[in-house]
């Protein structure tokens, strides 16, 4: 004779003894693993999302502004690079003449600005004017203060290596002799890589100054190893003139000309990078002209430092971005109120089944969210 099977809302209630209480320990802790599973989850593929879709509006903003763009005229201002150099009483010294780029306003924080190509580990993605949480959410960022691709000096990018579509999580991959595409809206520029370096997370704020303002430099930086942020790996190239097209001098301001942006940041912390010194014999000793800024483009004798105090993402630890703790205590108490909701549903058609079927569209949706905002309660390295 076979057994009736009891349905679960009609079953007795079980003594409140120690038995309970273990059980009811052992289902929390099986509960809050899972929900831990889910969040790394969330942070290696969930933030991906969110870049995709960032990637895709960029990509076509910036397929209208290619077609609006004219054909690019060069400007009329040029200026004069001289190399000198003196062993001993002999002096050597050779002057070229390059346009300088147009003095235009700096882009808004997030802004798409070039296309960046590595075909050896498949990086295709749009670069964001940026270095701050919200703009390394849309793809790698370019540093404001650090030159344009295709203008002579350094040109900086930083980018995420295990979150956010990880675009720099093959970075390491880059050899000697491996070539760099950058598309912008004055040209195609192809740069070769000339070497990596790995530093700690202190040595990251050489990564933007501009070592020798004769050459073209393009440095891409991200954390290291990858799903740490123990270290910085640096990579470093060089443009490739004869594959390139025409090379600019920098604007009279290449960054904004107030502390409001992502000036200089002392320290990256894990998903973005840093730097030290450019290998290579072709790099002399430090120059930095980043750390001023000409006042205004008529040339006064006037200059502004940069502020490098202000918070971004390189700076940010536990709990910095306190404007997610309210949504974080919000999505929460719907989570909650989802799971009982639905119990009590279940509770009246007597079927324990209703309970997660009632419940488990909207609680992933939630749950969605709530993991958003946790993430940003954590540092953005990690």
């Amino acid at each position: 004779m076979s057994r009736r099977r009891v349905p679960y809302f009609e079953r007795p209630k079980q003594p409140h003894d120690w038995r309970w209480v273990v059980g009811g320990i052992g289902k929390a802790l099986i509960t809050l693993g899972l929900l831990m599973f889910g969040f790394v989850g969330y942070q290696l593929w969930g933030t991906g999302l969110e870049t995709a879709r960032a990637q895709n509006s960029l990509d076509d903003e910036w397929a209208e502004k290619l077609a609006s763009t004219t054909s690019s005229t060069l400007p009329a201002s040029t200026t004069t690079v001289a190399t000198t150099v003196q062993p001993g009483d002999t002096t050597t010294s050779t002057t070229s003449t390059l346009p300088v780029a147009p003095n235009e306003p700096p882009p808004t924080r997030g802004e798409g600005i070039f296309k960046l190509r590595i075909p050896k580990i498949d990086i295709d993605y749009m670069v964001v004017s940026g270095v701050r949480v919200d703009d390394l959410k849309k793809g790698p960022g370019h540093f404001r203060e650090s030159v344009m691709p295709g203008q002579l000096g350094n040109s900086a990018v930083a980018g995420h290596r295990t979150t956010y579509g990880a675009p720099f999580f093959d970075l390491d991959q880059l050899e000697p002799g491996d070539l760099i595409t950058v598309e912008t809206l004055t040209g195609t520029y192809v740069y070769e890589v000339t070497g990596s370096e790995i530093v700690s997370p202190a040595d990251y704020a050489k990564v933007v100054p501009t070592v020798d303002p004769t050459v073209a430099t393009l440095t891409l930086a991200t954390c290291h190893p990858a799903y740490t942020a123990r270290e910085r790996l640096i990579v470093y190239s060089r443009l490739v003139p004869e594959q390139s097209g025409q090379v600019f001098q920098p604007p009279s301001v290449t960054a904004p000309a107030f502390p409001t942006d992502d000036t200089v940041p002392e320290e990256l912390p894990g998903e973005t990078v840093p730097g030290d010194t450019v290998p290579g014999d072709s790099v002399p000793q430090e120059t930095a002209p980043v750390d001023t800024v000409p006042a205004d483009d008529a040339g006064g004798d006037s200059e502004e430092i940069v502020d490098e105090s202000f918070d971004d993402t390189f700076t940010q630890g536990w709990f910095d971005d306190t404007a997610a703790i309210p949504h974080v205590l919000g999505w929460a108490l719907v989570l909650v109120l989802i799971c009982v909701g639905s119990y009590f549903i279940g509770r009246a058609a007597r079927r324990l089944w209703v309970t997660f079927a009632v419940a488990f569209l909207p609680f992933i949706v939630c749950l969605y969210f709530f993991y958003e905002n946790v993430h940003r309660l954590l540092p953005p390295g990690i």
